[in-house]
């Protein structure tokens, strides 16, 4: 027997001058979400169990970008998507292109659970949905009115927005992209502060597993997809650690980041907290990214290399955090 350990996030790269009552709105979600998944491993609820658990929560809730409160397509929709994979024997399971399913994490358990293969996406993730029984709603359900005025701003600055609730003033035009140009995939973007959420824990008994889920970029493409629901990218869970992504999605895709950490684990020799510095640090390129992970041991950790952060942890001998730079 072993201790436990969880780590919850709402996305990396967080604007310098957010206001303050969005930060801590912020972080009272991320606490609510830490004492229902402290309260579930209490109650001997399994890794699984609990990610999915914490992770539905955090889609549920408007705050972050995941669910309802979903960035929006150029087109003014949601494409949602997930992952969640499963320490022991490395199980998981994946979505794409969701625009009716209330939980993107849970449909992907199902995935995993229900049927032989480990990702489904668009039509056919919506049709499995419906005959697995699993709660829909409208489009309409996940557009919020803030969501609809940053499309448009992002339309106007003919850019993609990474956070839509990023203060505008000074930071969405023409102007701000060339004084501080950041590109991807050799593009300029005129914004980078992603707001995917995760989850990651490590049971009694060892066992870790990690879940993410995401509405993807304001104003992204249609059919785009990020590295949330990509095992190995945005999500990775085996018998040594569990890691959840975000940031930057295509620089988390070209360089694999949560297998990363699993990796140099296994073959580097590294401890929890060394292994994630050390992607952080050498595996990202120029990207922009964070990501949170725990160990089978009971350690848990975080990194980024972007101004902030929402994160928070907690470890069965009492240590809680919640944080944001």
């Amino acid at each position: 027997m072993g201790a436990w350990a969880i780590a919850v996030h709402g996305g990396a790269g967080v604007d310098p001058n957010l206001p303050k009552e969005r930060q801590e709105e912020a972080k009272r979600l991320l606490t609510r979400c830490l004492d229902i998944g402290i309260s579930a491993l209490r109650s001997n609820l399994p890794a699984i169990d609990v990610v999915e658990l914490v992770v539905r929560e955090l889609e549920t809730d408007p705050v972050f970008n995941s669910g309802r409160g979903s960035a929006l397509t150029e087109n003014g929709t949601v494409e949602m998507e997930a992952s969640i994979m499963d320490g022991p024997k490395r199980r998981c399971g994946a979505v794409s292109g969701l625009t009716t399913v209330k939980n993107p994490v849970s449909l992907a358990r199902l995935v995993m659970d229900k049927t032989p293969h480990t990702y489904l996406a668009f039509a056919g993730a919506e049709e499995f949905a419906r005959k697995q029984g699993v709660e829909l709603a409208d489009n309409e359900y996940f557009i919020t009115e803030d969501n609809v005025g940053m499309l448009k701003l992002a339309k106007e600055a003919n850019s993609i927005l990474f956070d839509y609730r990023i203060p505008t003033l000074g930071t969405c035009g023409g102007g701000a992209a060339m004084e501080s140009p950041i590109q991807m995939n050799g593009l300029p973007i005129s914004v980078y502060a992603p707001e995917t959420v995760g989850c990651v824990v490590v049971d009694k008994e060892g066992h870790c597993a990690a879940a993410t889920s995401t509405g993807g970029l304001m104003n992204k493409m249609t059919g785009r997809i990020g590295d949330s629901p990509l095992i190995g990218s945005g999500t990775y869970a085996c018998d040594l650690v569990a890691v959840s992504c975000t940031g930057e999605g295509e620089a988390i895709i070209r360089s694999t980041l949560a297998r990363e950490v699993a990796a140099v684990m296994e073959y580097k020799g590294l401890n929890l907290h060394e292994a994630v510095e050390y992607v952080i640090k050498y595996r990202l390129d120029e990207g922009k990214a964070g990501l949170i992970a725990v160990s089978k041991n009971g350690e848990v950790a975080c990194g980024f290399n972007t101004t902030g952060m929402f994160r928070g942890c907690a470890t069965e001998d009492g240590f809680m955090e919640v944080g944001v730079w």
